[in-house]
């Protein structure tokens, strides 16, 4: 236990010895309640529903992965908080839609263009993960994928360590050239220069050596984004070999073995865990959206990800879009263990969070809510539905909103025409995107039909109805909320 929780623990003792002198058991009891959690997000890029075993692939091995989830929470029905990167990472980090934080689509390399887009950062005043952990004693580390703004590592724009990451090691976006041989990487402000390994492996180590440096016995909050699967993919060729009589060509097998080399590095992190005793601490694992395309552009030849029974892949509002693996596995504590179909987002993360931690909430609209009756109870009902409004979706109905069991989709039409493509709010399309209407409507029981294959607007009429009437509220209520991106200097190069 830490100084200050010990403190606090000495100080209602003391409180209760005034009254009467408290048993063994009841200061125990106490000391349990304000013991905090260690907390660490494993996190993959690109990684499809149905990538790891446990959750349905017929071929990929993630024994790591699969044994967290049967000792553990499997959570069929968790969401990444947008179908893209950057923007899922934005919500997960803050507990908010990333469409408030203004982070509409993926972040490229900084370049000025006419819709703002190079402006795009995660901005100074968001409250993030590690800063309410800070702000209760824990020491805070990030290693892998950043992706939170145009310009990385750079004064011009807050980096990780402005967010509350007291050790940051990390990349803008890809590891490049490849996961092999990595050569971008940033410690803490600081080129690194080309690493020898492959970047699931690298991470790992990254955060071995952190957490052999702690400076005290603080609980800590520890974020491992790998950039596997996302292309460019290298794997170890011995992996390669393997999957090679299982796999239609050799790039669908380098893809079988990127995803493993990932359960590898997770299960070294976990032998870390035991040989030192790291117990009493909460490991949560998703994705940042659903799985890549095969061949949706030049470079992703090795794009093999299954989004299972769902339908779409990433940058779509349907489900394999953000519905993602969720795993939730407490260390060292008896909780609820087994499957769930309870609806949970990476939007929870911070509020269930700061709550095991003892912080307060930011004083700020918060799309997340608290699911620790899950950890204790196996039960979870969400109070708020989830809302997404992806201006770029591939699919036609780029807004869907899932309450409980429904989820409720719509078109965007301006002057009874599809709305333009949208990469980034801003001053000049803002008020198109206001006089936008959602229409088109359909409506999908997905406790029935996961696949989004039967549209029952017309069988439940009711219940269509009052989901069309929260679905365009709750719309019209983020887009209000919705950051909108202004240059001081119009002149762009």
């Amino acid at each position: 236990m830490n100084f200050k929780l010990f403190t606090v623990v000495m100080f209602a003792v003391f409180c209760l010895s005034c009254k009467e002198t408290p048993k063994a058991k009841d200061v125990a009891v106490i000391e349990e309640k304000l013991e905090q959690p260690n907390i660490v997000v494993l996190l993959c890029d690109d990684l499809g529903y149905e990538d790891l075993s446990a959750f349905g692939h017929p071929v990929i091995e993630t024994k790591n992965l699969d044994k967290l989830a049967n000792t553990g929470i499997k959570l069929t029905d968790f969401y990444s908080t947008a179908p893209v990167c950057s923007s899922s990472r934005a919500g997960l980090l803050t507990g908010r839609s990333p469409n408030r934080a203004g982070i509409y689509d993926f972040i490229p390399s900084y370049k000025k263009s006419e819709d703002n887009r190079d402006l795009v950062h995660l901005q100074a005043d968001e409250v993030t993960i590690p800063a309410v952990l800070k702000s209760v004693g824990y020491e805070t580390c990030l290693v892998g994928k950043w992706h939170c703004s145009s310009q990385f590592n750079s004064t011009a724009q807050p980096q990780p360590n402005d967010f509350g990451f007291d050790y940051w090691f990390a990349t803008h976006n890809n590891a490049s050239p490849s996961h092999e041989n990595p050569k971008n990487f940033v410690r803490n402000g600081e080129k690194v220069g080309k690493i020898q390994g492959y970047s699931s492996q690298i991470v790992v180590d990254e955060a071995i050596t952190w957490l052999d440096k702690k400076s005290s016995n603080a609980p800590f909050f520890l974020e491992v984004a790998f950039h596997e699967p996302h292309e460019p993919i290298a794997s170890p060729e011995d992996l390669v070999q393997k999957y090679l009589p299982l796999a239609r060509n050799r790039e669908e097998a380098e893809f079988f073995a990127n995803v493993e080399n990932v359960d590898l590095a997770v299960g070294r992190l976990l032998d870390y865990f035991k040989t030192h005793n790291i117990t009493n601490t909460i490991i949560v694992f998703s994705s940042d959206n659903g799985p890549e395309t095969l061949n949706r552009y030049p470079k992703a030849k090795h794009s093999y990800g299954s989004p299972g029974p769902l339908q779409g892949m990433k940058l779509w509002t349907n489900e394999a879009g953000f519905r993602v693996p969720g795993i939730v596995n407490w260390i060292g504590k008896k909780t609820f263990t087994g499957s769930t179909q309870a609806v949970v987002s990476a939007l929870d993360l911070l509020p269930t969070f700061a709550e095991l931690a003892g912080a307060e909430l930011p004083d700020r609209i918060l799309d997340g809510e608290s699911f620790t009756s899950l950890l204790e109870t196996g039960h979870f009902e969400r109070k708020k539905s989830l809302t997404w409004a992806f201006y770029d979706a591939i699919n036609a109905r780029r807004v869907a909103m899932r309450k409980g069991d429904w989820k409720i989709m719509g078109r965007l039409e301006l002057d009874n025409k599809e709305l333009p493509h949208i990469h980034n709010l801003y001053d000049g399309n803002i008020e198109a995107v206001k006089q936008a209407k959602l229409t088109d409507f359909v409506l999908f029981n997905l406790k029935s039909d996961i696949a989004e294959s039967n549209n029952v607007a017309s069988t439940y009429p009711e219940v269509f109805e009052a989901m069309k009437t929260e679905f365009e509220s709750e719309y019209n209520a983020l887009l209000t909320g919705s950051h909108i991106w202004i240059r001081e200097n119009q002149d762009v190069e």
